[in-house]
């Protein structure tokens, strides 16, 4: 089962102190999935994507993703992912150009790369006029995109994103969701996190976690069947009560 699975959690656990942020989650995520990762501020979703990302490490259980342990293997885990969190992915005082091309640094493009992938991305997110800005002068929604174009520069296997439409106007998230499903065709797998119940509908599968474990995890449609709901909504506030 573990090989199958571009990610593998079982009994996945996160304590501070006596505080336990993640109790025990298993869960697994195929490759060129968008699998939604849900629930309230609080309820250990960062803390648990922070593990996976090899940023933090687990209390006990085990976990592997891109196939390497997140215990042994993080170096190897940071290669094969992208990461796009809400609260920073780029940085303010840079252009956008050159955000493009620290980014392609650290992933490790080569200068070649950098170049073509700046071309490529100024052209289809249509920022071409804007690539000497400053970030910090660009609307919410245009740096959501480029954010997103970013953390995938490098083709990574699985992008992780950590709400990363909060506070983005409703068209510029439909816009944004058109984006993953793109990445998600190309093979690769997407992890979100989101408060938004309305894009729950947008992923193949979804798992909502409440007070540190999962409580639900099925498809969209399963889950609203099993709860007796009409959206997703209706579902996490069954749960969450």
């Amino acid at each position: 089962m573990e090989n199958e699975n571009i990610i593998y959690a079982e009994n996945l656990t996160k304590k501070f102190g006596s505080f336990v942020a993640v109790n025990s989650i298993s869960f697994s995520v195929k490759k060129g999935e968008i699998y939604g990762f849900l629930g309230a501020n609080g309820a250990g979703k960062t803390t648990a994507i922070r593990m996976l990302c090899g940023l933090s490490t687990p209390s006990s259980g085990k976990a592997t993703v891109a196939g390497f342990d997140v215990y042994k293997q993080t170096e190897n885990i940071k290669k094969n992912i992208g990461y796009m969190s809400q609260k920073f992915s780029l940085y303010e005082d840079l252009t956008v150009k050159e955000n493009i091309t620290f980014y392609g640094g650290i992933y490790g493009l080569s200068d070649k790369e950098i170049k073509e992938k700046t071309e490529y991305l100024l052209d289809i997110l249509k920022i071409g006029d804007a690539k000497d800005k400053l970030i910090k002068s660009l609307p919410l929604g245009w740096k959501q995109k480029l954010a997103f174009s970013v953390a995938v520069i490098h083709n990574p296997k699985i992008v992780f994103l950590d709400e990363p439409t909060g506070g983005v106007d409703p068209l510029t998230r439909r816009q944004f969701w058109n984006m993953i499903y793109e990445e998600a065709s190309r093979g690769i797998t997407v992890f979100v996190t989101t408060h938004y119940m309305d894009e729950a509908e947008y992923c193949n599968r979804v798992s909502i976690m409440s007070d540190g474990i999962i409580a639900a995890l099925d498809t969209p449609s399963k889950l609203k069947e099993k709860y007796n709901a009409n959206t997703m909504h209706e579902v996490f506030v069954k749960i969450a009560r």
